[in-house]
Order: structure tokens, then C-alpha cells, then sequence
């Protein structure tokens, strides 16, 4: 089988997906934004062939590359995508080559948020009220339909960026003001705000068929993550899927899916619990950010990115995930913007949990710090497992109590 891949070498986890095809046999084309002698000589090694364009989000550059692909042969079998920014793009793409995958309206329907959540309540998934946002006046009628609180965020933005949480009417005005929608036209999204605690259900689906899932859990919230420096948000994955308390949401996702006629492809599906219950979030047919397959691979003793491989190319997979190990992310913000001075308490944890620490990021004294909301993998960060779900979450804790970052 021949798969061309868009964009196989940023983010750095991209490798680990061209490594998944060629290891099952298939014959991979990469399509990317920067030139072929600037990827390393494993990652070329797993390519057939390269096709550089100006940018990987210009569709028509993407429909041309893979045209000259098509033109030499041989015969292009898959278009596959992993990054949530160019879903459209290669949607687009195989429409206009005529390559089969994820629809342009299937696409629309996990990157639209309002059309995504309109769509499922129609269809009795309980999501939040949602409305298309262009000008001060539409945000002020949408908040006297439902009432503070609200969130207001791009129509295809990605995790927290850009997002706004709005309580009250100064809080209004000052974002009507922040985001210009009292001076133009923007393309924002409104939507009721659910209180609850949040996590995230993600899948590998292969003809509509659930073969692998996993849950996991934000301490505490995205949106609060996101705004609030002192905060080291965590993500941790549970290895207790199979207790009674995640039943209701492994058929959630279930419906979902089915709703969507998602068929061979990964599912990322934010979720909230609450006094309302349980609500969908959003959903993206994509891996989930942050390199969250790499935990999936440390927490089960199995390879994620080969079992999506034989999914696309070879039509099935049976991923056996052992659940030995309940694994975490904890993100380590610098106590100031600026550039980075220093640490404290490093040699500490690792002296403390060393068995249990599976890798670590510390930006070079220097460089440059990102902003508060740069993301889980913005700033430094760690990554640690343990067997039992509990310690985990405790040995997360102690690092983020533990571990100090300076900047100047």
C-alpha cells in the first residue's frame, strides 16, 4: 500500500507515525514544508519519496504535490493526516485527487464547533448550547439567552488558545474589547458554559469499531490551566478503565463515534461530569496533542503508532494494552516571563522517583520563556508512571510542590 503523509517531521512525535507505516510494509511519501536534506537519515530512510511545499496549510500547493505524486507512481492508496491544523487540508486534498479517507464534511463536523454540537444534539448527545459569534452585539444576545457563565473561543481553535471565559458584564465588555469584536466582524463560537471536571476519552476506530481506548483526566480544568502561572496542570491516564464509574463514558464515546460515521481513523473526545451529568465537549478524528500516544505506549507495553499502521494499511488491529501502568504529564511553568535562570528541586524528585520517571523537559538557561498558555509541552515538563492510579497522581503532586522554575 502506498500512504503519502502530510507532514512528517514537525511536531517531533510526526516520525513516530512514518516508522508505524514503513514497519508494516507500507511504501510512504511524505509531504512537507521543509526541505528533504534538512530530515535526518532515519527519517528518510522510512520515506519513498518527499515532496516539499511553501506550506503544508496551502491546499492547493498540497492537491499539486500530490498530483506529482500520483503522476509517477505508483498508485496512492491513502492520504493520512495526524495534525488538527491541517485536518482540512488533507480533507480537501483527497477530495480534489480523489483519494478515499475523512470527508471535507466529516472534517467539518470534528473541526466546526458549533456545527459539531449542533449536529450531536439533534441526535440526543448532550452537549452545551453553542452559536456563531461575529459581532459585539451577537455575543450580548447569546449571554442574555443563557446566562453567565460563558465561553467564547475560535471556531476551530485547538485546546485553550484563545479561549475567553466570561462571568459577568465588565468581564464582557473587556473581551468584546480584547477580541475587536465591538470594531469588525471575527469568527468566534459562543457557548454555554458546563461546570464540571474534565478529561478527555480517545480511541483507535478501525470501520467504526472501537479497538483501543483510553480515558484520562485534567487536574484541574484546561481553561483554568491555561490562564493561572502558580498552576502545574497535570494529565493523567487511568489504568482503572474497566472500573464500573467509566462505563457510561466508554458508550458516550460509542455514540459519538457512531453519530459521526467515523471509520478507520483516531478519535480525541473532550468530556465534562458535572451536576448535569455527563456532557460532550468536543471531539477531533485525530490523536489527541502533547504527544499523548507516547504515555499510551509506556502505560500498556504496547506501540500505538504500529497498531494505527496496520489499521490504515492493513484494514484491522488488535492492540493488547496490558493497563500495567497508570502515567501522567505535569507541566512546569517558569515563575516569570523573560528567559530561563534556573532550577530547584530536580535532583530531589528524581532521587525520590526515579523507577518512576519516564522523561523530562528543562529548557537551556537563557532561552526565552514561552507565555502562560503555550500548552502542557510550552514550558518544562515530566513525565512519570506508576501501577497504581492514586500514587501517580501523588508523585505528580509532590513534583509540582517540589520542582521550582526561575526566570529573569
Amino acid at each position: 500500500m502506498h500512504v503519502i503523509f502530510l507532514e512528517p517531521a514537525f511536531p517531533a512525535n510526526q516520525r513516530e507515525f512514518v516508522r508505524a507505516l514503513h514497519s508494516v510494509g507500507a511504501t510512504v511519501t511524505g509531504i512537507g514544508d521543509r526541505p528533504v536534506h534538512s530530515l535526518d537519515n532515519e527519517l528518510k530512510s522510512w520515506l519513498s519519496g518527499y515532496e516539499q511545499v511553501p506550506s503544508t496549510a496551502n491546499t492547493q500547493a498540497v492537491v499539486d504535490a500530490v498530483r506529482r505524486i500520483q503522476a509517477r507512481g505508483p498508485w496512492v492508496d491513502k492520504l493520512e493526516c495526524t495534525i488538527e491544523a491541517l485536518m482540512y487540508t488533507a480533507a480537501e486534498t483527497r477530495q480534489a485527487t480523489n483519494i478515499p479517507g475523512l470527508s471535507v464534511e466529516q472534517t467539518t463536523l470534528c473541526r466546526d464547533k458549533r456545527q459539531m454540537k449542533q449536529f450531536l444534539r439533534a441526535r440526543g448527545i448532550p452537549c452545551a448550547r453553542i452559536a456563531d459569534v461575529s459581532t459585539a452585539a451577537e455575543l450580548v444576545a447569546f449571554v442574555e439567552q443563557v446566562g453567565f457563565p460563558i465561553i467564547l473561543k475560535p471556531v476551530d481553535g485547538a485546546g485553550a488558545h484563545g479561549t475567553y471565559k466570561i462571568d459577568d458584564v465588565p468581564t464582557l465588555q473587556r473581551v468584546i474589547a480584547e477580541t475587536g469584536l465591538n470594531g469588525r466582524q471575527r469568527g468566534l463560537v459562543a457557548e454555554e458554559f458546563i461546570s464540571g471536571h474534565e478529561g478527555f476519552y480517545d480511541t483507535l476506530t478501525v470501520d467504526g469499531r472501537v479497538v483501543f481506548e483510553s480515558v484520562a483526566h485534567y487536574y484541574p480544568n484546561v481553561l483554568e490551566a491555561m490562564k493561572t502561572r502558580w498552576i502545574s496542570p497535570q494529565v493523567v491516564v487511568t489504568n482503572r478503565i474497566d472500573a464500573p464509574g467509566y462505563g457510561e463514558l466508554r458508550q458516550f464515546g460509542r455514540r459519538v463515534i457512531g453519530a459521526l460515521q467515523l471509520g478507520t481513523t483516531p478519535t480525541h473526545m473532550e468530556w465534562f461530569v458535572g451536576d448535569k451529568g455527563l456532557y460532550f465537549s468536543e471531539i477531533g478524528a485525530r490523536p489527541p496533542g502533547c504527544r499523548t500516544w507516547d504515555l499510551y505506549c509506556h502505560g500498556n507495553d504496547m506501540d500505538i503508532y504500529v497498531e494505527w499502521a496496520r489499521a490504515v494499511v492493513h484494514g484491522h488491529a488488535a492492540p493488547r494494552p496490558s493497563r500495567r501502568f497508570a502515567v501522567g504529564l505535569i507541566a512546569l511553568r517558569p515563575s516569570q516571563d523573560g528567559v530561563y535562570s534556573g532550577y530547584s528541586g530536580i535532583d530531589e524528585v528524581r532521587h525520590r522517583y526515579g523507577d518512576c520517571i519516564l522523561e523530562s523537559h528543562f529548557p537551556a538557561i537563557g532561552s526565552r520563556t514561552a507565555e502562560v498558555g503555550a500548552g502542557y509541552l510550552g514550558h518544562a515538563w515530566m513525565r512519570v508512571r506508576h501501577p497504581d492510579y492514586d500514587r501517580c497522581r501523588e508523585i505528580l503532586d509532590d513534583i509540582g510542590r517540589t520542582v521550582k522554575v526561575w526566570a529573569r
